[in-house]
């Protein structure tokens, strides 16, 4: 038998395509718009990553068992070492039809390297062919600069795929078009459907439907089914330094097994939780990758839904990374961005959430951006504690703008004097004061109560001073928007 090869194939411009402007008749034949033509692009990412090392599999006769791991744009195959040369041309094909239908933003790159010697020596060579093939590609004057033609587009197949997805039960692969997936019946198929076939693709796809049920929902129908102001919002998560937990991998077999454990429970615990009765009507999927996700609905239903992802990955770290030492890989950040209005873009609140989430993951690990503030996880739940005192204070008063606005003024302006000059000007006494004159007419001791709690939860105390906790801004915002209508 010929040597074992190595392939390792790496989807490249990502952010860049997803973001990318819209071609002039790509969304309006589609009647999907933006939102159908950002998640056609993402669904297609995460099904090329799937679908191309298995078609290659497939188009060569070679048995499934050599496909090592695949989603989250990229995959690893190991190969005999006779089929480079045709693996190699089905993968120029196949890099090419994708050039062709991004426009040059999406490029698929690869390399080739014996399966000798010990995994870390494997992977350098791995990574380093891969350097070469990317250097290559930002070659002034290279294919990065020519026109590509959009044959795609005409009949918006981006938007077309986001509409038809959420309901298909196959995908397919045709060597005439290598880049161009099917939904249904093609020379290659694979189930989507789990359990339903011996191989299916791992795809999260879970769409809110519209009040028909015909169709996927709009954004200004996900706004709309937000409690309090009609308003929706990206949420994106991402596994901090999972990179460096894979680079520790001591095997092939370690490394293959860490991915797929990250991409199956990414896909599958997103998948399971959008079907439960606070989700599914209320959150779509964008998509999910081999340590991320994103999914965008109504604002009021992404918090919850964070503290759920990062609870059950809390225990996924715990249930199959225990005997990997470090913490690297083991905890999630997340940052939510709302829109600025229900008519905003898709894709420029999507951008904003990932700008948010850098911040987030500058800032400190296992952590979230929410509402203008970045939260340790425990923050987050103390936040959900206060908001529901705040939420009844409110209805004791039925004056939402008064309590609220006070609490926020004061809040605000102790947050100031921090940040301006590193000392707070504010007496506890004052706080108290500014929480009497907002209950003044109150004589249900429960409000008093609830009064007390409040001010021991929205501040600490050191040196006769306030110092305002971060959760408290992000409870009074969270009120705020609940309790607007």
């Amino acid at each position: 038998m010929s040597e074992q090869m190595i392939l390792q194939g790496k989807l490249v411009g990502i952010e860049d395509f997803l973001l990318a402007p819209a071609a002039e008749d790509e969304c309006a034949l589609a009647g999907g718009g933006e939102q159908h033509l950002l998640a056609g692009r993402s669904h297609w990412i995460a099904l090329l990553a799937e679908v191309i090392p298995r078609a290659l599999l497939a188009e060569f006769g070679l048995p499934r068992v050599l496909l090592g791991s695949s989603g989250g744009g990229q995959f690893l195959l190991v190969l005999p070492g006779d089929s480079c040369g045709p693996a190699g041309e089905f993968l120029g094909a196949a890099a090419q039809g994708i050039e062709t239908m991004s426009r040059g933003h999406l490029k698929l790159t690869w390399a080739f390297t014996e399966n000798l010697g010990d995994w870390s020596v494997v992977r350098r060579r791995l990574a380093e062919d891969l350097q070469h093939r990317l250097a290559a590609l930002a070659v002034p004057g290279g294919e990065l600069f020519e026109p590509f033609p959009c044959p795609s587009h005409a009949d918006g197949y981006f938007p077309g795929l986001a509409r038809q997805l959420w309901e298909a039960e196959t995908v397919g692969w045709s060597p005439d078009s290598p880049a161009r997936l099917a939904l249904g019946a093609s020379k290659h198929t694979w189930g989507l459907i789990p359990n339903r076939a011996p191989d299916t693709v791992t795809v999260a796809r879970h769409m809110a439907p519209s009040d028909d049920g015909q169709s996927p929902a709009d954004l200004p129908a996900l706004a709309a089914r937000a409690q309090g102001r009609a308003l929706w919002g990206v949420l994106r998560g991402d596994a901090d330094n999972f990179r460096i937990r894979l680079r520790r991998a001591q095997t092939i077999e370690e490394y293959v097994q860490l991915s797929v454990l990250y991409k199956q429970f990414f896909a599958g615990e997103l998948e399971v939780l959008c079907s439960q009765p606070e989700f599914w009507r209320k959150v779509t999927i964008l998509y999910s990758g081999g340590d991320d996700f994103a999914a965008y609905g109504a604002w009021d239903a992404l918090i919850p839904l964070a503290r759920e992802m990062q609870r059950l990955f809390h225990r996924f770290s715990e249930e199959n990374l225990r005997e990997f030492p470090g913490p690297e890989g083991k905890t999630i950040s997340m940052a939510l961005a709302l829109a600025p209005d229900p008519a905003a873009a898709l894709a420029s609140v999507f951008q904003e959430a990932g700008r948010l989430l850098e911040l987030a993951k500058a800032a400190d690990k296992d952590c979230i951006y929410l509402l203008g503030r970045t939260l340790e996880w425990r923050q987050l739940a103390d936040a959900a504690e206060l908001k529901e005192t705040l939420a009844r204070m409110v209805g004791e008063f039925g004056s939402s703008r008064q309590v609220l606005n006070e609490l926020s003024r004061f809040y605000r302006k102790g947050d100031l004097a921090w940040g301006q000059g590193g000392e707070h000007f504010e007496k506890p006494w004052r706080f108290q004061r500014r929480l009497n004159r907002v209950l003044a007419g109150a004589r249900d001791r429960e409000v008093h109560k609830l009064r007390a709690h409040l001010a021991n939860e929205m501040m600490g105390r050191g040196a006769a001073q306030v110092k305002l906790r971060p959760a408290g801004l992000v409870a009074l915002e969270w009120t705020r928007l609940i309790t607007e209508v």
